[in-house]
């Protein structure tokens, strides 16, 4: 048996909207604890690929093609110019090895998957490798593709990733009693296999009736294979009261009392 070792890599995600959360998911009330079910309205991490018997099975991998560069340092803008993105491969302590993908099918490939997708990496037609998009550098100005990181990982060793939250539904105390819902905590990390690694955890907030109600790391569904090392007992989500703005008295309410006042003493003086 192999024991699987473990990595710590980081990546960035991009948060896709979804649809309505299922009515099988909406809970509405745990009569035990005579307080809204949370639990019951946290889907599990979705993963990329197809439904089988109640899991997510991943589906075949993305593709990527690259091609070695001996260009470096600033004389890589004639690469961008000619559409071709530079980037580097790197992981496990192996050498750094340059290279170029076709920017528009990297920017093509970047928005439709999560930081936590494996692509297979194939550099000169050679065997593909697994790899994380692991990072992307924008120009500030034009807002372009720089310069791309790809991590080079071992499907037998344990990566560590934050994963992105994405909340679902519609707090009855946003709808119902015009509060805020408000973001504690945008990711999760955790550590699993490669493979297992989720694309996203869904939170549905239909759960939050009021504004006492809280959601916790802990109300959110982790998958067996997947390690979670967030604190269980931080905050994700909760809704903030609207705020109540107070009339400042007027100067005929305040100088009522005033004459109240002073009539009483004059007549207590006349007595």
């Amino acid at each position: 048996m192999i024991r699987p070792n473990r990595a710590v890599v980081t990546a960035r995600h991009r948060v896709v909207p979804y649809g309505p959360v299922p009515r099988a998911l909406r809970a509405p009330f745990d009569a035990h604890a005579r307080r809204p079910n949370i639990a019951a309205h946290i889907p599990v991490a979705s993963r990329a690929g197809t439904h089988h018997r109640g899991r997510i099975v991943s589906s075949s991998r993305p593709t990527l093609a690259a091609e070695t560069r001996e260009v470096l340092g600033k004389k890589v803008a004639h690469l961008r110019k000619a559409g071709r993105l530079p980037a580097v491969v790197f992981g496990h302590g192996k050498q750094s090895v340059p290279v170029t993908v076709d920017a528009h099918e990297f920017e093509l490939l970047r928005r439709r998957i999560a930081g936590s997708t494996l692509v297979d990496l194939s550099v000169d037609g050679k065997k593909a490798h697994p790899v994380f998009i692991h990072d992307v550098q924008i120009s500030p100005v034009t807002r372009r593709m720089l310069h791309a990181e790809l991590f080079l990982v071992r499907m037998t060793e344990e990566t560590t990733m934050d994963i992105p939250l994405v909340t679902v539904g519609e707090a009855p105390a946003v709808k119902d009693h015009g509060g805020t819902l408000l973001h504690a905590l945008e990711m999760l990390k955790v550590r699993a296999l490669p493979a297992n690694l989720p694309e996203r955890f869904e939170v549905s907030v239909d759960g939050l009736v009021d504004f006492d109600t809280q959601i916790h790391v802990r109300d959110i569904a982790i998958p067996s294979d997947v390690t979670l090392l967030t604190d269980p007992d931080e905050m994700v989500a909760r809704v903030q009261p609207p705020r109540v703005e107070i009339e400042a008295p007027t100067v005929e309410a305040e100088a009522a009392p005033e004459a109240a006042e002073e009539a009483g003493e004059a007549e207590a003086g006349e007595a």
